[in-house]
């Protein structure tokens, strides 16, 4: 049911929270990729770990009597679909984002994918979930202007930049899929925990991961971390915060605030990366990405700050979370797990 009563302040920091952490998967990948990980088994190593702690979250929640297993047969016809769909649109994602990423300048493929906040507001609108008003429409600009600057500044052109149709196309068909995700994601199977249903996507990331590693014949990538177990310390912090605890926060903030707004605020992901490179790659940081990011944070404000008469913040028209989502502990995740290329920042996704 709607809650307009409902501060949107806890959505809001959820989202925050999890941008910030998949914020960490550029330099991460960085630092997998030169301990010798390959990108595709360093996402199939990352999502199934991110698995394995959502499920171990999950099996304490049950323990505790806070949640209880959702089996397919409790859910109804759409809720098994859009889940499914859900789990499917993640994994398109990552592959989309991966070969785009080999074809394209890295950050080119980012402009590319961070439009599916435009994408999901247009949708939102057109449905009739969400208005598009003021604040929205200023937030929005702002945050787009204050990601390009973040992300278009990483773009060297004496290092050269590489422009191909179909690289770029998919890194727009990544923002597709995260616009779909997030726009079903909010009601389509609201009464699956957030932990549940992204454990189910980050399952079936790596189920197809996996085959895709198979078929192309990188199987034997896969167990590097096994031939060299001294990157496995560095995989498992990735799978815990940068998959299981912001994909889990990710849908949950989606349920609270709504698509449009969490679609804006994820936009902070590209400001972290790069902020988090400069200390831990010592890469520079220029002016105008402090600037960007200062203009995200802005937009941030302007959201948080949409109030009815009398300065009240109110949410978004929503659909009230189920229980699990309600309850703090339940949300303390992702696309599933968005390709990591070694730049600065990646793509989030509906991880």
């Amino acid at each position: 049911m709607p809650a307009p009563d409902r501060p949107p302040v806890a959505g809001f920091v959820i989202v925050i929270v999890a941008a910030s952490l998949f914020g960490m998967l550029g330099p991460l990948s960085r630092f997998a990729y030169d301990a010798g990980m390959q990108p595709l088994p360093f996402v199939a190593w990352r999502g199934g770990i991110g698995f394995l702690a959502a499920a171990v979250f999950i099996g304490w929640r049950i323990s505790r009597g806070a949640e209880r297993l959702t089996r397919l047969s409790d859910l109804d016809r759409e809720a098994r679909i859009t889940l499914g769909a859900a789990a499917l649109l993640g994994f398109a994602l990552n592959l989309a984002m991966f070969i785009s990423f080999d074809l394209v300048t890295v950050a080119l493929a980012l402009l590319g994918f961070y439009t599916y906040p435009v994408i999901v507001a247009v949708v939102n609108v057109a449905l009739g979930r969400e208005p598009l008003d003021r604040p929205r429409v200023v937030a929005l600009a702002l945050a787009i202007a204050g990601m390009v600057a973040v992300v278009a500044s990483q773009l060297d052109p004496a290092a050269g930049i590489r422009v191909d149709a179909i690289g770029f196309g998919l890194a727009l068909a990544a923002a597709l899929s995260q616009a779909a995700f997030v726009v079903i994601s909010r009601t389509g199977y609201r009464t699956v925990p957030a932990s549940q249903a992204m454990a189910v996507v980050l399952a079936t990331t790596v189920v197809c991961g996996l085959a895709i590693a198979l078929v192309t014949g990188a199987g034997a990538a896969l167990t590097y971390p096994l031939r060299d177990p001294s990157v496995l310390p560095l995989l498992a912090f990735t799978g815990l915060f940068a998959a299981a605890i912001p994909s889990i926060l990710f849908l949950a903030g989606i349920r609270r605030i709504g698509g449009t707004r969490a679609g804006i605020l994820m936009l902070f992901e590209p400001v972290v990366g790069v902020a988090l490179a400069a200390v831990l790659l010592d890469e520079h940081l220029a002016p105008i990405q402090v600037a960007g990011g200062l203009a995200v944070l802005g937009a941030a404000l302007i959201l948080q700050r949409s109030a009815v008469p009398g300065g009240r913040t109110v949410a978004a028209p929503a659909v009230e979370a189920d229980d699990g989502d309600a309850d703090p502990a339940s949300v303390g995740p992702s696309a599933a797990a968005a390709g990591p290329a070694p730049t600065t920042s990646v793509a989030s996704g509906g991880r």
